[in-house]
């Protein structure tokens, strides 16, 4: 047999197929230039050389090992469709007198003809489209624009590498199926249907079960902790419900309207919950996979989205004024008043060379410590016992401020006896009427006022903060004075924060601040255990567009990644239902059922299940939002209105795109089963 036989009958086999094959390598097609651009912005020069580009490419670098992963499994998943319907074929061809190596044959040169096309292709379109998402990162970051295109060796080596191990595992694995069957099965494989399942009332419970405990965590939790903790519990327990429900419980569904006669005995209806049935156990799998990933494309998007357009909210959570000074000191008397005023005379100086005037000034003194909170006792340690969960949720950052602080800066006039305080909480209420500090100088707290201006500390806290305002903050921390952490460090510090805003353009507060910075390298600011830092929104600004930004762009890049894995479920969903129902409509067409007849089963068939998953998402979505406010939270993005609006817009397009879906797959599926095809090969 001449060797150019086996490519011949491979192309000849994607050629006659190319309603499966045509999907499926537009897919490969589509990993290849997703996995080369992401590879490729990790390691563009361009990016690294700009502010935040560093922060970006982590970010971007987290994401190549996902996509890589994600197209392992997912390319295996989607080949297992091509196998199935091909096996007929292979197994005629082993009967006529191909053994099994040169089916093997056949099938390698199938292999390396969608792997030459994919991987060319991909890079191909990967390195034009490179160019467009570096452009749009370098947009992100507020970066000047090159037009130059741009290889990159590395990524290309990276792509070849996964992707001969991706397609190299998919041929040994077809190899594999082929060598354990034997023609005769091959031949009836496509008629070899899983057996009727039986409706599973005890799997339908548990799911059902499940999903309303993971509902209840993500509606009852209260704090970012307990959140941050229980988060993945519930997204597994999602999961597993999703698929109990839709495999058991869709069965279970499907015995019910059996039971219902008004319904089951109609054509369109008959015809449709007798198929579904047969077959549920496999489709309800497929269905839970396409609603997971419909949900794992909202959530991801509509998160992503929203941090990157409140991200200068965030940034001004993290950073409250334009230019922040931050000093330190062991004790209240730590900070020497030449000192404090040598501060305030160098910014005002700098400031007044450039020019500007400094506005909005923030200056205030804070006891700081971390600690857990028990019994109405803040301790340095956990109690005894304790689950490393549970003494999460009970750790507080506290911040214990001057009542003249809190009057000046606030504008109020609030009076307090000794022993009272006022109490302020973020991320978390906090509601107690008394508090002590290591069970000592018990403290009552006389009323929760609403706000105080931020320090920026809180902003990097994934615990919750608590303001304390007392009339004097020394004798209230007095229990913690010499404690010291496991590494020595020591529990209480004293902060200083002083800063103001500029109505000048970024360029100017960076020379700001970098004057102020130089500053304060002068002998007088050594002295003592006084230590003090500056920082400018400014400067900070690059590296923060450039984590929200990298968190953006993967969310986007790893949403399409997985609308192109849920429309090839549902195509391939589609495509085999329709090979496996053609027989029984032709059946149905011989004893009467007409095309319109055919058409009305159809859209119940596809109604009744395929839009499950997305109204499913939906409810996921729904009942995910309290826990992702609180994530959010954790990142200082508190507006609750934009999140919503951003995750009602991106269900609402999303819900657009499955219905253009939907119309498409649907044709297909028609088309198959109504016999239209041998109509036209027959004319």
């Amino acid at each position: 047999m001449k060797q150019s036989f086996y490519p011949k009958l491979a192309w000849t086999g994607i050629r006659k197929n190319k309603r499966l094959y045509t999907p499926y390598i537009l897919t490969c097609i589509g990993m290849v230039i997703m996995f080369y651009i992401m590879s490729f912005l990790s390691t563009s020069d361009v990016l690294q050389s700009m502010p935040g580009g560093d922060t970006m490419q982590a970010m971007l670098d987290l994401g190549c090992g996902v996509i890589g992963f994600f197209a392992l499994i997912f390319l295996f998943y989607t080949n297992s469709f091509l196998i199935r319907r091909r096996k007929k074929e292979i197994g005629l061809y082993n009967i006529l007198g191909m053994g099994k190596w040169n089916l093997a044959g056949v099938l390698f040169w199938e292999t390396v003809m969608i792997a030459g096309i994919s991987l060319a292709s991909g890079l191909l379109f990967g390195i034009v489209f490179s160019k467009i998402a570096e452009l749009g990162m370098v947009n992100i970051l507020g970066s000047q624009v090159t037009f130059t295109l741009s290889l990159e060796p590395k990524a290309i080596v990276q792509v070849l590498a996964l992707f001969a191990v991706i397609f190299t595992l998919i041929l040994l694995n077809n190899l594999r199926q082929i060598h354990l069957s034997n023609p005769i099965e091959l031949l009836h494989s496509e008629n070899a249907g899983e057996k009727k399942p039986k409706a599973n009332w005890i799997l339908a419970l548990m799911g059902f079960l499940i999903l309303s405990a993971a509902y209840y965590l993500a509606v009852t939790i209260e704090d970012p902790i307990s959140t941050m903790v229980w988060f993945f519990v519930a997204v597994i327990m999602v999961i597993t419900a999703t698929y109990l429900l839709f495999i058991a419980g869709s069965i279970a569904v499907c015995k019910l309207l059996q039971k219902n006669k008004r319904y089951y005995y109609k054509t369109n209806h008959f015809v449709s919950v007798s198929s579904m049935i047969y077959r549920m156990k496999r489709n309800g799998a497929g269905l839970a996979s396409i609603c997971i990933l419909c949900t794992m494309v909202l959530v991801m998007v509509s998160s992503t989205v929203c941090l990157y357009i409140g991200a200068e909210d965030s940034l001004r959570s993290r950073y409250p004024r334009n230019i922040s000074l931050d000093s330190t000191a062991s004790s209240m008397e730590g900070f020497v008043p030449e000192q404090v005023q040598a501060v305030k005379e160098l910014t005002a100086k700098t400031v007044e060379d450039h020019g500007q005037t400094a506005e909005n000034p923030l200056d205030y003194h804070v006891a700081a410590f971390a600690g857990y909170f028990h019994n109405g006792t803040f301790q340095t340690e956990p109690s005894s016992g304790t689950l490393i969960t549970s003494a999460y949720q009970d750790m507080w950052q506290v911040f214990v401020v001057s009542l003249d602080d809190y009057n000046r800066l606030m504008g109020q006039e609030e009076q307090l006896e000794e022993g009272e305080a006022l109490a302020y909480s973020t991320k978390s209420d906090f509601r107690e009427n008394s508090v002590s500090i290591m069970g000592k100088n018990r403290i009552t707290v006389k009323k929760f006022v609403p706000d105080f201006a931020d320090n920026g500390i809180d902003s990097m806290q994934i615990v919750p903060s608590l303001y304390l305002f007392v009339p004097d903050v020394e004798q209230v921390v007095a229990p913690l004075e010499g404690e010291m952490d496991n590494y020595e460090n020591p529990i209480l510090t004293y902060h200083w924060f002083y800063g103001f805003d500029l109505n000048c353009a970024d360029d100017a507060q960076i020379l700001i601040s970098n004057e102020i910075q130089e500053g304060l390298h002068q002998p007088i600011f050594s002295q003592g255990d006084f230590s003090i830092s500056c920082e400018s929104v400014a400067q900070e600004r690059a590296g923060f567009y450039g984590l929200y930004g990298g968190l953006f762009f993967l969310g986007i890049l790893l949403g399409i990644v997985f609308i192109f894995a849920a429309v090839l479920i549902i195509y391939y969903k589609q495509i085999s239902e329709g090979y496996e129902d053609q027989s029984r409509f032709e059946i149905m067409q011989k004893v009467g059922m007409t095309r319109k007849e055919i058409k009305k089963s159809i859209n119940s068939q596809v109604l009744t299940v395929f839009f499950l998953p997305l109204l499913a998402a939906g409810v996921h979505l729904a009942f995910a939002f309290p826990m992702l406010s609180k994530m959010l939270a954790l990142f200082s993005l508190t507006n609750t209105t934009l999140l919503i609006l951003v995750t009602v817009c991106c269900y609402l397009v999303f819900a657009v795109f499955y219905i253009f879906v939907y119309r498409i797959t649907s044709r297909s599926y028609y088309t198959i089963v109504s016999g239209i095809q041998k109509e036209h090969a027959a004319k």
